[in-house]
Formats: structure tokens, C-alpha cells, sequence
């Protein structure tokens, strides 16, 4: 049995048969999307979100357990390990305490108290820790010697070696590590004639914040300020208060020796522990506060990703611009190219040939909806395709990205005699016929919904957008003839050479007309095809299960339940009278539990149902511009972006205005994603316009009825006006800590 088990579970409030069934199934394979949906009934019933975090529980402890015993090896190789000392390694719970442990048998640099060990110091620093009633001085004079010149210098090397000793006790380092847990303070300060070259960081010339308060997008700014050089940065608690700590423990009486061992530790803390704590701690503060960041960016990309689509129409896509001319585009139903042409909407004695185009090609390739990308000059665009009355759908696509993917490789590949102009109006065409398909050949990072995205870990960053990625393809499913490699590459067992060995199949036989047919493609083996078939759907295929959620695996459970029946199997499906008759008990086998036959019968109702919503129509209000935008009017907009402190919200104007979290509602929220989702529809009401800074203050709450007064919101008893910060940045503040939406 894996004896991480226990802990796993103990930590996440599992059964250890759970956790033993997660570990088990990815040993075997199996990926997480593949164990949440068809392993219910292994797992009991967890969800992808469980199951990452027993596999990220799972690679911290091995990953301690690896360092455990590099230590127990490197202490055993010196003859320094004894009984209590492997006691402390095996209670350690947390690398910190492992590090504390092992730092005095960690292999270092010449240090000042090896020095003074090495001429012949030690006795004479273990002389003062007994802090006798003695003339220090006279018991330093038998210590000199060639290397060691003076009384003082003795003393100070037997300093030197009390100060490393206070420094590697672990039982100590631990005390002022929760010392600085409870007390320290943030502190930034402007470097010297960095003013006006780090005018953006102003807020944090003169900033201070306890450590255990300070929220993750401040301490990124502070960060990234130190990082460029415009900012200091420190990071201690009251040196006084953290001495008498570290002196509670040490010091005995008030005698010349007791003197020096106060000298020792006031050394120990400003040279070695204060350093040390302080580094570890702004190290910590960047590893929550690029966790924080990063969740943040995931959900939102989930949200983007999980967009309403229009579904297969044919689509005239426009990307906008004023000099260079509006790109046209048309697209069939599958999303392919069908021709290309170019229109100056916004020249003077253009406008008429324009509206001929618009007019022969809406005719010419039906076009049933027009896609029109929301960047320059996308709402003027908008305003003269309406005012042709055409009579069909107009969308303001959002285009962040488009113009990353028109430059990528894949765009290359895709369109490889097509300037980026083409490239760039195809994929907002296609966005807005399926954001999920489009939105997975760009970099999630250029998509336009993080904060401090350059900031933070690159490397967790990355793997946190691919397992959105991966959860969102395979949440919505995947359709097998239709999917571009890209797509294909995010469904589970699917790796990119297997995802084009599936395109170049689908190429040379044709269609695939039923999902055991996957087994053929080069590559695509047994295991592939388990951990990948229920995710990929066949419309129209031999068999009507194809285009479900149904594992091929538990198909012959469907045949039983149709024979039971006296049906046929395409009869049973989404004939919710018959399925209201099945007893999901009955078919209940060791294989197949409860949980999953239930899932079964779901899918029954609705197959290969789209998990996200409906696309509706938006229409902005009758302004274009910053200049436009007055204090008090009420607008519709589109939640673009969220923060921990704001959302940000388009209201056709270009410049995206911001709802700060004070803003949001009448209830007490510390998070807008308690109350908003991005693309939501909003009104919001103008407060403050800051043309020169072209910045806009919103309120989504203002433009509600206010509760009756006396009702109960869920503000906490304990809540302070005064420390309403919420992320504690007013509106002015929070507009200035943030750069402008990326890709606007």
C-alpha cells in the first residue's frame, strides 16, 4: 500500500479507499478528466478538483520524502546522526523544518565561526554561553596567538560562533519564524531619484502592511517594483520585541559574559536570521500570491473557454480598422474559408462600394450571421453594418489573442498563402462559432484574462492553463470529424502526434462512422482508446450511442436496458417515458456501479447535450468613445475580467471601466467571483471619468434597489469600516495598480 495514502486523506478529509483508487488509476494511466467522469463509482464520486489535489498532495510528499532522506543520508555520512535527531527528522511535517534541521550539517562556505573554530575559539565561546560571573576579557587572554591578535578579537570570534549557533537552532528558528508569521510588516520605500521614472508604483513609495494581511496582487506589484529597481522592499517584525525572543532563551543574568552573549544574538538576527526569515518569507509571500494569481486566471480562462457558441452557421467576419481597411472573411458552416475581400467602411467616399460588398457576399455565400471583432474601430464597424439593415445577427467578437494566433505557427499551417489580416478575421469567425475549438491554438496566456500573468511562476502558470484547457475540451466533448488537431490534443489519451495521426486518418479513409474505427489510427492503442472515446462524439454515426457521453465500454448496459424493454437502442434515447422506467439498481455490476449507470441514464435524456449556454444577442449603448462618457449614466456592459478586487467591464468605449469590489453589490462579497462570472451581461453606472488617465469608475450596485434597511447581509460581526479593503484598494487605487486589460 502506498504510504502516503493515510496522509492524503487525513489532510483532505477523504476515505483512504478514495485516495488508494485516485493514486491506483493514474498509476494505470488514467488522466483526470477520464477518472472523473467514468471512475465515479472507484473513486466515490470525486471530483476533478479532489482528484488534482490528492495528485498535487501526492508529488509534494514525494518530493519531501526524496529531500527526507537525502538528509538522513548526508547526516548518517558524517557520524553526526544520533537517536533524538532522527526523532526530529521523522516529526519534521513541513520542508521548512526539514531545512531548519539539516542546517548545521549543510555543507557551506568558510563562515566567520569556522574561522573561529579553526583557531581554537570554541571553548571560549562555550565559556560565555555558561555566562559565569567572570572578567570576560582575562578569560579571553589565554586565547591569543598568532592568528588571534587581542582579547577583542578572541572574544569576537567566540561571538562569531554563538551568533551561528543561535542561527542553526532549529527549536529557536521555528519560535521567530511564527514571531514574523504574527508581526511582520511589508515595507516598500521609492529608491533614491526613481520618482518619476516609477510613477506607476507611487501607491507603494511609502507603503507598509502586516505580512499575514497583505493581499497576493499587492504583493506582486511590490515585487515586480523591487524586481525593476524602482522599489525597496523589507519584510521584519520589530527587531526589539523578536531580540528579547530570541535573548528569553538564552540569556541568564546580567554578567559581563551574559553582555557578550546578547552582542552574539543581536549579530545572530541582523546578519544571519533576519536575512534568512526574510527571504523565506518574501518567498512564500510570492509562491500564495502567484497561487492566488494564477487560480484566478484559470477560473477565468474556464469561464472564456466554457463561452456560449453559435454553432455551425455561415459566418461574414469582419476584422475592423480605419487606415488599413475592414479584412472580410466568410466562413461555411464547418468554419472553412470561402473568400476574402477588403472594405474602407471609414473613408470618406467609401461607404457606398463598402455597402455593395457587404450586400453581394451576404448573397453570393448566405450568410446567416456577421461576426465583427470588437477592437479599433469595432464598434464604428458595428454601427454601419446595423445601419445596412441586413437582417441578420450582428456580434462584437472579442478579439483578444486573435492578432498572437494570426502570427502563431498554427496559423501558418492553417492558412499558409493568407496574410495575418485573413488569418486574424478567420479566427474571429470562428470564435464566435465555437470559442472552445478557436481559443486552444493561442497561448492561454495572450488571451487576455490574467493579472501580473508575467509575474508569477512560468512554469505553474503553464500547467495550470493546460489542465483548464484539457478540463473545458473534455467537459463539452470533442466532435471526431470535425476537430482540428488542436482540439483533438486536449482530449484525454490524446497526445499531439496521436491527435494528427487522427486527422491524417480522417483524411485518407474519410469520416469516421463509428468510435471503435479510433482503434485504426496509428498509435492509438487500447489504453488511448479507453481514456479518450467517451470524450470524442460521431453525429450521425452506425451507432446512436456514438454521439453521447456513454463510454463504448458500458454500451452493452444501454443493449440490456433496450431489450429489457422491448425497444431498440435509438429508441430509448431521449424518450424520457421509457428511461423513467429503467431501475438503475438492476443494472448495477461489479464493473459498473450505481453512480455510473445513473450517469448513464442522464446522458440517455440528453445525448452529447453542450454543456454550455445559449448565445444571446448585446446590444452597447449609443456611445463610442471615452470622451462620450459622463458621470451618472447608466449602460449596459460585459464583464471582461475579474480580480480579486474589481471587474473589469466593457462598455463599448474601448477603454474597459472597473467595478470595484465595494461596487459589486449591496451584500458584504470579498470576491467578485461570488457574484459575477465573465461575459456577463451588466448594468453599471458611470462614476468617475478620468479622461486624462482614460480610466472609468463603474458601479454595478448602484443601478440595484438597495435592501429594505434592516436586512441582514453576510457581512461578518467582526467587519470594520476601516478595514474595508477587500483587497483593501479604493477605486482611484485599484484603477492605478492595474495596467489596462491585456491584448486591448
Amino acid at each position: 500500500m502506498n504510504p502516503f495514502i493515510s496522509l492524503i486523506a487525513g489532510k483532505l478529509s477523504l476515505r483512504t479507499t478514495q485516495v488508494e483508487a485516485v493514486l491506483t488509476l493514474q498509476e494505470e494511466g488514467a488522466t483526470i478528466p477520464f477518472i472523473a467522469r467514468y471512475r465515479k463509482d472507484k473513486t466515490g464520486n470525486l471530483d476533478e478538483v479532489q482528484i488534482q489535489q490528492i495528485q498535487d498532495e501526492h508529488k509534494f510528499l514525494k518530493e519531501f520524502t526524496e529531500r527526507k532522506t537525502f538528509i538522513e543520508k548526508t547526516i548518517t555520512e558524517q557520524g553526526k546522526m544520533t537517536e533524538a535527531l532522527q526523532q526530529k527528522l521523522d516529526t519534521a511535517l513541513t520542508l521548512n523544518e526539514l531545512e531548519d534541521i539539516y542546517l548545521p550539517y549543510k555543507p557551506k562556505r568558510k563562515t566567520k565561526a569556522q574561522a573561529a573554530k579553526e583557531n581554537g575559539l570554541e571553548p571560549l565561546a562555550i565559556l560565555l554561553l555558561e555566562q559565569k560571573d567572570i572578567n570576560v576579557t582575562t578569560a579571553a587572554e589565554p586565547f591569543i596567538n598568532e592568528k588571534v591578535k587581542s582579547a577583542e578579537e578572541a572574544l569576537q570570534g567566540a561571538r562569531d560562533i554563538i551568533a551561528e549557533q543561535v542561527n542553526e537552532d532549529a527549536n529557536l528558528r521555528a519560535k521567530l519564524r511564527k514571531y514574523f508569521e504574527d508581526t511582520a510588516v511589508v515595507r516598500s520605500s521609492v529608491m533614491k531619484d526613481k520618482e518619476a521614472e516609477g510613477a506607476k508604483y507611487k501607491d507603494y513609495f511609502d507603503f507598509s502592511e502586516p505580512v499575514h494581511k497583505i493581499p497576493s496582487h499587492r504583493t506582486l506589484a511590490i515585487l515586480r517594483g523591487f524586481t525593476e529597481g524602482i522599489l525597496k522592499m523589507s519584510i521584519e517584525p520589530a527587531e526589539d520585541q523578536a531580540l528579547e525572543l530570541i535573548e528569553a532563551d538564552l540569556v541568564k543574568g546580567m554578567s559581563e559574559a551574559s553582555t557578550q552573549v546578547k552582542k552574539a544574538i543581536k549579530d545572530a538576527y541582523k546578519r544571519l536570521l533576519q536575512p534568512s526569515l526574510e527571504t523565506e518569507f518574501r518567498s512564500q509571500l510570492k509562491q500564495k500570491a502567484d497561487e492566488e494569481a494564477i487560480n484566478v486566471f484559470a477560473e477565468n480562462l474556464r469561464q472564456l473557454l466554457l463561452s456560449s457558441p453559435l454553432g455551425g452557421k455561415r459566418i461574414l467576419a469582419i476584422d475592423p480598422g480605419y487606415r488599413t481597411g475592414c479584412k472580410i472573411v466568410c466562413l461555411d458552416e464547418k468554419g472553412e474559408l470561402q473568400t476574402t475581400d477588403l472594405i474602407y467602411v471609414h473613408e470618406a467616399g467609401k461607404a457606398f462600394s463598402a455597402e455593395q460588398t457587404i450586400r453581394h457576399l451576404v448573397a453570393a455565400f448566405q450568410i446567416q450571421t456577421i461576426a465583427i471583432g470588437d477592437g479599433t474601430a469595432g464598434r464604428e464597424t458595428e454601427q454601419f453594418i446595423k445601419k445596412l439593415n441586413l437582417g441578420l445577427p450582428v456580434f462584437l467578437v472579442n478579439e483578444d489573442g486573435a492578432s498572437v494566433y494570426s502570427a502563431s505557427e498554427v496559423a501558418r499551417e492553417e492558412f499558409p498563402d493568407k496574410d495575418v489580416t485573413v488569418r486574424g478575421a478567420v479566427s474571429i469567425g470562428r470564435r464566435l462559432m465555437d470559442p472552445l475549438a478557436e481559443l486552444v491554438k493561442i497561448d492561454p496566456k495572450s488571451i487576455g484574462v490574467g493579472q501580473y500573468q508575467h509575474d508569477v511562476n512560468q512554469m505553474r502558470l503553464k500547467e495550470r492553463l493546460d489542465q483548464t484547457v484539457v478540463s473545458c475540451v473534455n467537459q463539452v466533448g470533442v466532435n471526431l470529424n470535425t476537430a482540428s488537431k488542436h482540439l483533438l490534443s486536449y482530449v484525454s489519451g490524446i497526445n499531439s502526434s496521436i491527435a494528427e495521426n487522427i486527422v491524417k486518418h480522417r483524411n485518407d479513409m474519410g469520416r469516421f462512422s463509428n468510435r471503435k474505427q479510433l482503434l485504426k489510427v496509428a498509435r492509438l492503442g487500447d489504453k488511448a482508446f479507453e481514456q479518450c472515446a467517451g470524450f470524442l462524439r460521431i453525429t450521425d454515426g452506425e451507432n446512436a450511442l456514438d454521439k453521447s457521453a456513454v463510454h463504448p465500454e458500458a454500451y452493452t448496459i444501454v443493449e440490456q436496458m433496450a431489450a429489457d424493454l422491448n425497444v431498440q437502442v435509438q429508441e430509448l434515447i431521449g424518450n424520457e417515458t421509457l428511461i423513467k422506467q429503467i431501475n438503475a439498481k438492476k443494472y448495477v455490476t461489479d464493473q459498473f456501479g450505481e453512480l455510473t449507470i445513473n450517469d448513464i441514464l442522464k446522458e440517455l435524456l440528453k445525448p452529447g447535450l453542450d454543456p454550455r449556454s445559449e448565445i444571446q444577442s448585446f446590444e452597447y449603448a449609443n456611445i463610442y468613445s471615452i470622451e462620450e462618457v459622463t458621470t451618472g449614466m447608466v449602460v449596459p456592459g460585459i464583464v471582461t475580467n475579474l480580480t480579486r478586487f474589481g471587474a473589469f467591464v466593457d462598455i463599448g468605449v474601448k477603454q474597459d471601466g472597473l467595478v470595484h469590489v465595494s461596487e459589486i453589490s449591496h451584500e458584504y462579497i470579498t470576491d467578485p467571483a461570488e457574484k459575477l462570472k465573465l461575459n456577463d451581461k451588466v448594468q453599471v453606472k458611470v462614476l468617475e471619468v478620468d479622461l486624462p488617465r482614460k480610466r472609468i469608475a463603474l458601479s454595478i450596485k448602484q443601478t440595484m434597489e438597495a435592501p429594505a434597511r434592516g436586512t441582514r447581509t453576510n457581512r461578518p460581526d467582526n467587519f470594520k469600516k476601516k478595514e474595508e479593503d477587500l483587497s483593501s484598494l479604493s477605486v482611484n487605487d485599484a484603477l492605478a495598480a492595474l495596467k489596462k486589460k491585456f491584448g486591448k
